[in-house]
């Protein structure tokens, strides 16, 4: 049997949070966008800045499994810095397995700022360039599911190596968030891991930058997306809600409600994801996932960065025990 419920995969970063005075910064909208926008040439000052260690996408994920009672493990790159080290030993406080994060004695470890405006953020990343490796994992390493997210662009190589190990391994199911550069690297660069998916997630903006399809359907996208291979499709769709189907039943569930207004929103979508995918490893269907999700979600944004709100398995059935009667999934 396997030691592992679930390996993470993907880039594991430190987040300084510099969180900026409300009067000296404007947010504001245009056809291309939205915009942070400070004053140029001068010096603005901050209010304070909070240093999160061990974060990202994949990290996140982690802890919350780990949170949630699985036994988790995370395959990443650090560099041999003090950053490097301080990650580690946060991982080891949150009882996440790591053995298979590779120290690249040589360089650094990644390092963002994020902009901390109102209760949003801008993230100003950088992703250094390590020697991508797929482990070598003893037959008692291998772990029931694999978690797989944001990783640098420069490791495209990477993913044929974890695709090999899929179709090699095929009792291991895969649960794929993609990261920008990975939905930029389009469906055919990455079908056999698409293929391989038993839980996409998504939010409803990047179904249709993946797929080419119609925003306003969902059923259009969530086609689009089961036919390249996942069988479970996740779209998340901000205060809206979410969305899952499972090729046969498809089902809308609203978002727990805020307790207070969200301090800081990093690690929503990371904390809605992976404990959609816990409880899908934990034998609940996708009406149990999507119940358990938003209130992780809620939890997080509650707090500074994206792991200090994520919860335990007690904690999140306590949430739901309390839930308004409006609070349930239905078909759409």
């Amino acid at each position: 049997m396997s030691s592992f419920d679930v390996l993470s995969v993907g880039d594991i970063v430190t987040d300084a949070f510099i969180k900026l005075f409300d009067d000296k910064a404007h947010a504001y909208s245009n056809d291309h966008g939205k915009w942070l926008a400070m004053k140029f040439g001068t010096k603005i000052p901050y209010d304070h800045v909070e240093i999160l260690s061990a974060v990202g996408n994949a990290a996140n994920a982690a802890v919350s499994f780990a949170r949630l009672g699985l036994d988790t493990g995370f395959v990443t790159n650090v560099g041999g810095d003090e950053a490097g080290r301080q990650m580690i030993h946060t991982l080891q406080g949150e009882k996440v397995d790591h053995r298979f994060v590779r120290v690249n004695p040589d360089k650094a470890s990644n390092y963002h700022y994020v902009l901390w405006y109102k209760e949003e953020r801008t993230i100003l990343i950088k992703h250094e360039e390590y020697d991508y490796h797929w482990p070598n994992l003893r037959p008692a390493e291998i772990p029931k599911w694999i978690y797989f997210s944001s990783i640098s662009e420069k490791a495209m190589p990477y993913h044929d190596q974890l695709a090999d190990f899929l179709e090699a391994n095929p009792e291991v199911k895969l649960a794929f968030q993609p990261g920008t550069f990975q939905m930029e690297a389009g469906i055919e660069r990455l079908s056999r891991l698409y293929a391989r998916t038993e839980v996409l997630a998504l939010n409803r903006e990047e179904a249709v930058f993946v797929t080419g399809g119609d925003y306003h359907d969902l059923h259009d996208l969530f086609d689009r997306l089961h036919k390249i291979g996942p069988k479970i499709v996740v779209i998340s769709d901000g205060p809206s809600g979410a969305y899952a189907s499972d090729g046969n039943t498809r089902l809308k569930m609203p978002i727990y409600p805020d307790p207070a207004p969200p301090k800081e929103r990093t690690g929503a979508g990371d904390a809605f994801t992976s404990t959609f995918v816990a409880a899908i490893i934990k034998g609940h269907n996708i009406e149990g996932a999507l119940q358990w999700a938003p209130i992780n979600s809620m939890s997080v944004v509650q707090q500074t960065g994206a792991q200090n709100g994520l919860l335990s398995e007690k904690q999140l059935e306590d949430f739901l025990s309390k839930a308004p009667d409006w609070y349930h999934a239905e078909k759409f």
